[in-house]
């Protein structure tokens, strides 16, 4: 085992350092490499660097001694057959660029503390006979359902997670919240804070701006059930960690339906299901081969029980599609 250098090609530009470590390396666990990144053995062109950095190409990656262990295979795929087959049936979309899938409450999108089961660890199974494994291009929480996008190129990769770190991408969220907020729409402007811990990571807001990262929320509720619960649209204009949850609470003095870690007690109402009652509705963005995508998914049936006891009535679900110069919408 020797100290590598190796340069990053046009095709890998803009990935996080984390998700290129990854790909090459699968044998790594992410604890090491927190390590590793923490102790300065691993650097981007001499210089120390977090996981989320971005490759720039051209860049000298530094790689200490690994440990030696098997990469996952087409020939023998890291998931088993079961697991492929639900993760197939998961697909709303698919064309050369990117996947659409319906992530469903409880699936964890990515590895970390208590998980053992993610979907990151298991794209394997939706290569569809590609040259590359899909990619992640954004998160879900895992307890939130709903419209998850992944790319199939390492070209669309790049193009849509600038789409993502800009505002080409308009997401649009349903909640229930616990108690109904006195504003029926507007706007939430709460700075958040991201913080670690030993049950994973945790957000908090904050009174001065420059201690936190701007977060920026437009809301509207869609229907309300005689104070108790208000079904609300969610459109978040950036991308912090659990803003929406914070946001309910801090901003609306109603935490979603389910949130426990968030909103405690007060976040569960006798006789309604505890899961948490956030759905990732839809996305419009820019497509990588032109034109605009556009997908939706129907609700996850723990928020289908809900809207039934309240009598909610939402729209039907479009079936996703891309939008090409002179298409009707």
């Amino acid at each position: 085992m020797t100290i590598q250098t190796l340069t990053i090609p046009a095709a890998e530009a803009d990935t996080r350092l984390d998700r290129w470590f990854r790909r090459h390396f699968p044998q790594l666990t992410q604890g090491a490499l927190q390590k590793m990144l923490r102790t300065g053995q691993i650097r981007v062109d001499g210089k120390r660097a977090e996981a989320n950095t971005r490759l720039a190409e051209g860049q000298a990656v530094r790689i200490p001694p690994l440990p030696q262990g098997p990469a996952p295979t087409r020939d023998r795929p890291a998931v088993s057959e079961r697991d492929a087959k639900e993760l197939e049936r998961l697909v709303l979309y698919s064309d050369d660029s990117v996947l659409v899938l319906d992530k469903p409450h409880g699936l964890a999108v990515q590895g970390g503390p208590g998980i053992t089961r993610n979907l990151d660890a298991m794209l394997d199974a939706l290569r569809f006979e590609a040259e590359e494994r899909p990619r992640l291009v954004h998160r879900l929480d895992r307890d939130t359902s709903g419209v998850l996008l992944l790319a199939r190129t390492q070209a669309a990769a790049a193009f849509l997670a600038r789409e993502f770190r800009g505002r080409g991408v308009e997401k649009t969220y349903w909640a229930i919240t616990a108690g109904q907020p006195e504003q029926t729409e507007g706007r939430i402007d709460i700075p958040l804070l991201k913080l670690g811990g030993p049950r994973g990571e945790r957000t908090t807001a904050v009174d001065d701006p420059r201690e936190g990262a701007r977060a920026l929320t437009d809301f509207r509720t869609l229907d309300a059930a005689r104070g108790r619960v208000a079904w609300l649209e969610l459109k978040p204009l950036t991308g912090r960690t659990h803003q929406l949850r914070v946001h309910c609470i801090e901003g609306l003095g109603a935490p979603i339906l389910g949130d426990g870690k968030y909103g405690g007690v007060a976040a569960h109402l006798e006789g309604l299901p505890n899961q948490l009652h956030l759905h990732a509705r839809s996305l419009r963005l820019p497509h990588p081969e032109g034109g605009i995508l556009e997908a939706a998914a129907a609700l996850p049936p723990h928020m289908r029980e809900t809207f039934g006891y309240f009598g909610f009535e939402a729209p039907r679900t479009p079936k996703p599609r891309r939008l090409v110069a002179g298409a009707k919408r």
